[in-house]
């Protein structure tokens, strides 16, 4: 089973914002934490399912390092 990482950021006056780095597009957000998270699972089960039904190869999982890094140098 893959394990992709989510990003969750959160300004003074937002929700929770949800995103996956390996996964462009694939965004979701809560008012809560709790909220934040279970929509982010729901996002990235609709998007996973949509690519199998069309063929599309799903991309390894970056490791917590690489991620990291990426945003270290702005790519993310």
């Amino acid at each position: 089973m893959r394990h992709f990482i989510a990003l969750i950021h959160k300004d003074a006056d937002s929700d929770f914002g949800v995103f996956f780095p390996d996964l462009p597009g694939v965004i979701s957000a809560g008012s809560t934490l709790d909220e934040a998270r279970a929509m982010a699972t729901e996002a990235l089960a609709f998007h996973l399912q949509g690519m199998a039904k069309d063929g599309e190869a799903v991309p390894e999982p970056s490791s917590l390092e690489e991620i990291m890094s990426d945003r270290k140098t702005g790519m993310v």
